[in-house]
């Protein structure tokens, strides 16, 4: 198209106003702000301009404004759209950082609707009628469930240890060994949130070996941490030693210096009952006898996403009183989650049944194979000329939890050869545009539903998708 006949096209285009003035538009005033009506409309016009630029010859029916209407209207409602959804975790992965970590229990979920529909004591003392703590409402709680003397929450466990670091170590050392500088998601790095709260590092040891006197070499009259770090996403093994916690404290009171355990995943069951092993549980850590135990409240525990800190009173009172507190303190919903997960641990039994991380850990291969059987037969007689077959396979807590540690599993593989969705890659995103957003696996030129993951509820949809993607 020459530049004269491209100018020529553009003219053509509906000015935004008549654009806006079509029903199929129209109809959005009340149900859209008109500021992203008005958004949608200049930039559907703003993108046409630039196709005719670039060559493109529309058809008269491209640039009618009833058309338009129609492709202005699908662009609000789609900006409209909250960015933020609820998807369906088919992958299999338990804990997965990407969709949110742990599910919360019913029993949270009712409680931060309750919290989040209107006022609430906060900082208010009913009874005497004057300002009290945020941390009353959880504190006491937790410390009771972890067998400590106090505790406390901040945003993320991050937080917990920079806060920990910030308060017991700033312009001193901290004595660590190589084994647990770990670096965990989005690139942070244990030596960089030291330096960043003050804290001067002391490695000792080697990276798989390092023994209690390793430690004690290290103390000098600026010491003023132990600190030990569970290496929650990954495993040294074969030829490895670290010095035990009860050592670790042991030799900390000798020089009275602090110890703190950082767990990490934060798990108040232990984990072997569900045939997964070595992972510290936090109970463990303070009757061994350290100052301050650190852990995630979104992983292991399944609640929602906090950094929790349990041990010694006067340890605990120090990190509440610094004044970085307030900045990485936890809100109303945070708190109104928290302590009614917390509760469900009254009854380890029970709080299995009602935590779902603990219950999709928990589920017994008989059920999870039921359900596949029971997807797979929904699956085929929605799409019966795709290949549906039940495979065992794996799945993974995930989070940073357990690593190189699985769980049996019971797979559903959908193959689609002679399709436009022959390539399970193309797969995977078609359903990942589903809506409500579906996420399983590619492994072995297959895409794979993981029903250990999966709600009962959620079946429905994922077949819903299916039959979308292939009736498209």
């Amino acid at each position: 198209m020459t530049e004269s006949a491209a100018r020529a096209t553009m003219r053509k285009l509906p000015p935004v106003d008549r654009l806006l003035q079509e029903k199929a538009v129209r109809d959005l005033e009340g149900e859209i702000p008109h500021s992203i009506v008005l958004k949608a409309a200049r930039e559907t016009v703003d993108d046409l301009r630039n196709r005719i630029r670039d060559g493109w010859s529309p058809d008269p029916d491209d640039l009618s404004p009833q058309n338009l209407a129609a492709q202005v209207r699908e662009r609000a409602v789609s900006m409209n759209a909250p960015s933020l959804r609820k998807t369906i975790n088919a992958t299999g992965v338990i804990l997965h950082t990407g969709l949110g970590r742990a599910v919360l229990p019913e029993a949270a979920r009712n409680a931060l609707m309750e919290i989040a529909s209107g006022h609430s004591n906060l900082e208010l003392d009913l009874e005497t009628g004057t300002r009290g703590s945020r941390r009353r409402h959880y504190a006491e709680l937790l410390a009771e469930i972890c067998g400590s003397e106090a505790g406390f929450a901040v945003n993320n466990n991050a937080a917990a240890v920079f806060l920990a670091l910030n308060t017991l170590a700033r312009g001193r050392e901290v004595i660590i060994s190589r084994g647990h500088l770990v670096e965990i998601g989005g690139s942070f790095r244990l030596p960089d949130i030291m330096a960043r709260a003050g804290a001067r590092l002391v490695e000792v040891g080697t990276t798989n070996r390092t023994r209690i006197a390793d430690y004690e070499k290290a103390i000098s009259e600026d010491s003023a941490l132990i600190l030990r770090v569970h290496p929650s996403n990954f495993r040294i093994v074969g030829y490895a030693e670290e010095a035990p916690l009860a050592e670790l404290v042991e030799l900390g009171g000798r020089h009275r210096i602090p110890v703190m355990d950082d767990v990490g995943s934060g798990a108040l069951l232990d984990m072997s009952r569900f045939g997964l092993q070595d992972e510290p549980v936090v109970q463990e850590s303070v009757k061994a006898g350290a100052d301050i135990v650190t852990f995630s409240g979104d992983k292991l525990l399944g609640g929602p996403q906090a950094g929790l800190i349990v041990g010694k009173r006067e340890a605990i009172d120090d990190l509440a009183s610094n004044p970085l507190a307030r900045a990485l303190r936890i809100d109303k919903l945070t708190i109104a989650a928290l302590e009614s997960t917390l509760k469900l641990y009254a009854d380890p039994d029970s709080a299995i049944r009602a935590i779902p991380t603990l219950r999709a850990i928990a589920k017994p291969i008989q059920e999870i194979n039921r359900a596949a059987i029971r997807l797979k037969r929904r699956l085929t007689q929605a799409i019966p000329r795709i290949t549906i077959q039940v495979l065992d396979g794996v799945s993974e807590v995930g989070g940073g939890s357990l690593p190189g540690q699985s769980l049996p599993t019971r797979l559903v593989s959908i193959t689609a050869d002679g399709t436009d969705f022959a390539n399970p890659n193309d797969l995977a995103r078609a359903f990942r545009s589903a809506d409500p957003p579906i996420l399983g696996r590619v492994a072995d030129d297959r895409f794979l539903l993981d029903p250990r993951t999966v709600d009962d509820a959620d079946i429905s949809a994922i077949v819903r998708a299916a039959r979308q993607i292939f009736q498209d």
